[in-house]
């Protein structure tokens, strides 16, 4: 049930955890655990990091439903 939820948040939120744990087969509760290390660590600069790569993902995502649908015209 936990484990459910926490992945329909991360979905619905920006999913960088998931997706680097999807992509390098690493669980995505411990990318998250280093994550927040690290920004303890370094005073937060990670969340730069964090935010421009949800950023890139979510422009990817856009740019692949524009060009689908171009070629579907």
């Amino acid at each position: 049930m936990i484990k459910s939820l926490t992945y329909f948040l991360e979905r619905n939120a920006f999913g960088v955890c998931a997706r680097l744990g999807e992509k390098l087969g690493i669980s995505s509760e411990s990318i998250r655990l280093s994550f927040v290390y690290t920004s303890f660590l370094t005073l937060g600069s990670p969340v730069v990091v964090y935010l421009t790569l949800a950023f890139w993902m979510h422009m990817r995502q856009h740019l692949r439903r524009y060009r689908a649908s171009i070629r579907g015209l």
